[in-house]
């Protein structure tokens, strides 16, 4: 992966009247990574690709790709290609004229195109399908001809706007894995558009996290889930407890509002007590959800709030976990898993 900047936005802003749909964003995005813009729907993710794209333009601020400032230049002239949810393939080509569709308006004879796209079919794990239509394919197969056909015309970044999201779980679980593997090996910047933060997770070498047409955070799956730096990032990657106030004071001995993952909490006889190392909590079990590879429990604290605590079950049943209902439990987690949050 080289470290030279594949795109740069230089307080980069999008006005649609009032709305700031993109607010004054800097970012970095780096030459062969998998870096993925995530948030939910209206933080200004899906704008800033159609900038890079060339679909849409900044009202302020600077755009570059490769080095080059791009804010004028038309898509076509742009050393980038998109694919998207709805794969946009053209039902009376077969697939092998559809990948090879970007080849033929550059006027590539017909001997190249042919060669070109059977390669692509190959690299995206779809050898021999190249005479078939569109309408033949599984909602998977079609979502391999799109990346096919963007990757033919070897753009330098592609960008992917929630391409997964008409697959259902399964399929998109192991797509996740397969575009990760052709970013591998096509070694070139892919920039991803998603709202799903497990798909995030799993594909990125860095993600930047939106809301609200800003940045929260940028930096490597594990730095955005272990050390979120908002109560945002906290709450919308993975599942955060927010804790402030008198709650937090009676727990850490400060106001201060702080996250900790409910996979960290220990579930605890109420009468352990947590040793240097650790915070407690003294609380009763309210709520109890087995959902086979673990359970979730709601924990009401002594004195107000809950926590919610997620333990796997590695030796419990279905039946151990919901006898844990009502009883007073002693909640335990080690500070460093303790996380002070702006915002």
């Amino acid at each position: 992966m080289g470290n030279s900047a594949a795109i740069i936005f230089s307080e980069v802003s999008r006005h649609f009247g009032d709305v700031k749909a993109v607010d004054n964003v800097s970012m970095e995005v780096r030459d062969g990574e998998f870096f993925s813009m995530l948030g939910p729907s209206g933080s200004g993710k899906t704008t800033c690709l159609r900038l890079i794209a060339g679909f849409d333009r900044p009202t302020s601020g600077r755009l570059e790709v490769f080095g080059q400032d791009v804010s004028d230049l038309p898509p076509y002239e742009r050393p980038v290609n998109t694919v998207f949810q709805d794969y946009a393939l053209f039902p009376h080509m077969t697939v092998g004229e559809n990948i090879a569709y970007g080849l033929m308006i550059k006027k590539v004879d017909k001997v190249t195109r042919t060669k070109r796209a059977n390669e692509m079919l190959d690299l995206v794990r779809l050898p021999g399908l190249a005479g078939r239509k569109p309408s033949q394919l599984s909602g998977g197969q079609r979502q391999r001809v799109a990346l096919a056909r963007a990757l033919i015309n070897e753009p330098k970044v592609l960008l992917l706007d929630e391409p997964l999201g008409a697959l259902d779980l399964k399929l998109r679980q192991q797509m996740q894995v397969e575009l990760k593997n052709i970013q591998r090996e096509v070694g070139i910047t892919f920039v991803f558009v998603t709202h799903d933060q497990e798909e995030a997770l799993t594909m990125s070498d860095r993600i930047a996290v939106f809301n609200l047409g800003r940045i929260d955070q940028i930096g490597s799956p594990t730095e955005i889930y272990e050390h979120p730096a908002t109560s945002f990032v906290a709450g919308f990657v993975g599942v955060s407890n927010l804790v402030s106030g008198e709650v937090a004071k009676r727990i850490t001995g400060s106001t201060e509002r702080f996250s900790v993952r409910p996979e960290k909490i220990h579930l605890a006889p109420a009468s352990e007590k947590p040793d240097k190392d650790a915070f407690g909590a003294l609380g009763t079990v309210r709520d109890v959800v087995y959902l086979g590879l673990y359970t979730r429990y709601l924990v009401e604290l002594e004195g107000g709030g809950d926590l919610v605590v997620v333990e796997q079950n590695q030796d419990a049943t279905s039946m151990d976990a919901l006898k844990t209902k009502g009883q007073s439990v002693q909640l335990l987690w080690k500070r460093e898993h303790n996380r002070r949050l702006e915002g």
